[in-house]
């Protein structure tokens, strides 16, 4: 299943590889693509759509 999600405050690329982390902390098959130009992130997940926005959430990033 693909989640789209927002990320306004994703600045660089570390950011994005900061969101990576988190994602596949509570899903190491995910497949994420984050783009920081875009503030887009997209997460190819079995996951529930809560929990990968909470882990973003916990990674101090915010979801809109």
């Amino acid at each position: 299943m693909a989640i789209k999600l927002t990320v306004p405050n994703m600045a660089c690329s570390a950011c994005s590889d900061t969101i990576t982390h988190a994602i596949q902390t509570i899903d190491p098959a995910a497949m994420v693509q984050a783009d920081p130009k875009t503030k887009l992130v997209v997460v190819e997940t079995q996951t529930p759509e809560d929990a990968v926005r909470q882990a973003i959430v916990a990674a101090g990033y915010a979801v809109s």
